[in-house]
């Protein structure tokens, strides 16, 4: 498939596609004869991958990193899998902290109504 239903199917923008292959996160993406762009399914699934993990805050760093673990082999699973894992816990960490905001907020403005005339 093409560049703008790759865009579709993943999610980014043609932009963050095409700065994802010039830096080497997404895993090579072949050309046909026409040299334009052909997706593959395994293309798709990274793009979508790295949609999700940038949707969660995941740093750019520790995205290259997994992708450097993922194109040295499957001897990295352990720790591409450890990459994930602390991934996971810092959004517990963070979706804690968004419950503790909300609570605040919800307090504030149960305060500001009392003041409603």
């Amino acid at each position: 498939m093409r560049i703008a239903e790759a865009a579709l199917r993943s999610g980014l923008s043609v932009d963050t596609i095409r700065y994802y292959e010039k830096s080497g996160i997404v895993p090579e993406i072949r050309r046909g004869p026409d040299h334009q762009r052909r997706f593959s399914e395994e293309n798709i699934e990274w793009l979508t991958l790295l949609f999700w993990l940038r949707e969660t805050g995941m740093p750019m760093k520790t995205m290259y990193r997994f992708a450097s673990l993922y194109r040295a082999g499957d001897q990295t699973i352990p720790e591409r899998k450890q990459v994930l894992l602390a991934h996971a816990e810092h959004l517990k960490k963070r979706r804690a902290d968004l419950d503790r905001c909300e609570e605040m907020l919800a307090y504030k403005l149960a305060i500001y109504k009392d003041h409603e005339g």
